[in-house]
């Protein structure tokens, strides 16, 4: 019976401001992102050659400052790779790749919006493959997120938006439950820096292959950009990428996870679609009409409902996992 409080009520818990304010900085820093890689591809980089330079770039920041502090963070064990390999190629370099081609056709705002549908895609797999019932409310905020994005995409006026942007954003969703699904299985046997670092590794190597490091346009890369009243080089806004949006900003998240139990974190993470929208709209001047903003209010209401029954799955999933074992 003793053996469950340090991880029900790590001492860590008391310090929930200290979490909640980690969780808040990470949507910051991941809704910084947008702005930067689509001001980016605007210079002229393609969304496949930001997402290499910035999963790459990012895994080996990781990848060497976690072998020079805490290298033991970095041992796997050999039964652990497939998951951790599923892990980085949908997770991170799936993510990522099909958020920024959704980015560079789509408004920012729109965009991001579309990769939270992904609470919804955890449900219902939830639901389907491990048939477990889920409560009427969580049915109805999925039955809200639908409507948001339905109202984002303006279905009535024949999907207005670009079609391979709306595709790409759905694929975000999917590499993004992906992420939670598979994250949820390894990090029961991984340390979460070494996953993240790990993840970030095979990422890099997957994107790679789609825009290896050598085509990057240097000359671009060397130019400036537009960004709101700036005219920053490219370089510079890869490097605010790299280290802001993707090693701060998972971090800042893990870190978090300390403190929160991760049904909240997830929670208060949704203002992230709130921060890239604004941020979106003061340096790119991107606005969504009041049907869109409607829809975006309706999508993240949704979603939260989904995640705060989370937990009554989780109550519910418990007994088939112990019957299993």
């Amino acid at each position: 019976m003793t053996t469950e409080l340090p991880v029900l009520a790590p001492p860590e818990v008391a310090h929930r401001g200290r979490g909640a304010v980690l969780v808040l900085l990470a949507a910051l820093f991941f809704g910084m992102s947008g702005a930067l890689g689509k001001s980016a591809m605007h210079a002229g980089m393609s969304p496949e050659q930001v997402a290499t330079a910035r999963i790459g770039l990012a895994g080996l920041v990781l990848l060497a400052g976690t072998a020079l502090v805490q290298p033991k963070r970095l041992r796997v064990r050999r039964g652990d790779w497939p998951v951790l390999v599923a892990y980085g190629l949908l997770g991170v370099a799936g993510v990522q790749l099909m958020y920024f081609v959704s980015a560079g056709r789509l408004p920012v705002g729109i965009a991001i919006l579309m990769e939270f549908i992904s609470p919804v895609l955890i449900a219902l797999w939830v639901r389907c493959v491990r048939k477990v019932r889920l409560p009427r409310a969580m049915w109805a905020g999925i039955a809200l997120a639908m409507l948001g994005l339905a109202l984002i995409a303006q279905v009535w006026q024949g999907l207005r938006l670009d079609g391979i942007g709306l595709l790409a954003g759905l694929g975000a969703a999917l590499c993004s439950a992906s992420y939670f699904l598979l994250g949820e299985r390894a990090v029961a046997d991984q340390d979460p820096l070494g996953l993240t670092t790990w993840g970030m590794v095979i990422g890099a190597i997957a994107v790679s292959v789609v825009a290896p490091p050598w085509t990057l346009p240097w000359q671009v890369i060397a130019a400036e950009a537009r960004l709101g009243p700036w005219h920053p080089p490219v370089w510079l806004l890869l490097l605010a990428l790299v280290l802001i949006s993707t090693v701060f900003a998972y971090l800042a998240g893990i870190s978090a996870l300390r403190y929160l139990p991760a049904s909240v974190a997830s929670v208060l993470g949704l203002v992230e679609p709130v921060y890239t929208t604004a941020v979106a709209w003061a340096l790119l001047g991107e606005t969504l009409s009041w049907v869109q903003a409607a829809g975006a209010a309706v999508l993240l209401g949704g979603a939260l409902l989904v995640q705060l029954n989370s937990r009554a799955v989780t109550a519910a999933e418990r007994p088939q996992r112990t019957a299993k074992e």
